[in-house]
């Protein structure tokens, strides 16, 4: 029979909920919780109820925003020409962590996956479309992951797109830096190779 109080188990249930949380971890967090001052606890669970209310998708692109566009299709600056197709918000904010990109974004809220009954209608690749009918978009990089999911989403798109005379690019998958060869799998390697380019 477990020793712990009935609203700490509560505690550790919910937190158990979250991705990455483990029942350790869950109960670790829980305990922190309980030993912080209570102004300390209200101010936590407040920011996650306000943040939670408060956040909602972008009219354009469908990347989380506080109001009807987020920051990066608010930025005139931004707009230039090329929109980047991810899955979810979170791969937005992994590509702006590299500072590199300053074209646009389009989420697409998941991949094609047919054995889960996920279909073109499923996620936001009709507002891609409808997107590229009524902007100047010269390129479309479709930067889903490379795996089955995300390589079959990118290939749909890819041929979707032909007709429309949009230039669709395909983020380049292979080798990470500062890896070794001798352990990289057969199709990390294979897609390293086609990704090749001159020096």
């Amino acid at each position: 029979m477990s020793m712990q109080i009935e609203p700490i188990q509560r505690m550790v249930s919910e937190l158990a909920r979250l991705p990455g949380i483990g029942q350790k971890t869950a109960q670790r967090l829980a305990y922190h919780i309980v030993s912080m001052p209570m102004e300390d606890v209200h101010a936590l669970a407040a920011a996650l109820w306000q943040g939670r209310k408060a956040i909602r998708y972008c009219d354009v692109c469908g990347n989380y925003s506080s109001g009807e566009q987020c920051g990066v299709c608010a930025n005139p600056e931004r707009h230039n020409g090329q929109i980047c197709v991810v899955r979810d918000p979170r791969d937005v904010a992994a590509m702006e962590r590299m500072h590199d990109y300053h074209g646009l974004y389009h989420v697409l809220h998941g991949t094609l996956s047919p054995m889960d009954g996920v279909g073109p209608d499923d996620i936001r690749i009709k507002e891609l479309v409808t997107r590229l009918a009524s902007e100047d978009v010269g390129e479309v990089i479709l930067a889903t992951n490379p795996d089955i999911e995300g390589e079959a989403t990118a290939t749909y798109i890819a041929r979707l797109l032909k007709p429309m005379g949009v230039k669709c690019t395909r983020i380049a998958h292979g080798v990470p830096v500062g890896s070794d060869l001798e352990y990289a799998d057969e199709v990390t390697l294979s897609k390293a190779m086609e990704g090749r380019r001159e020096m």
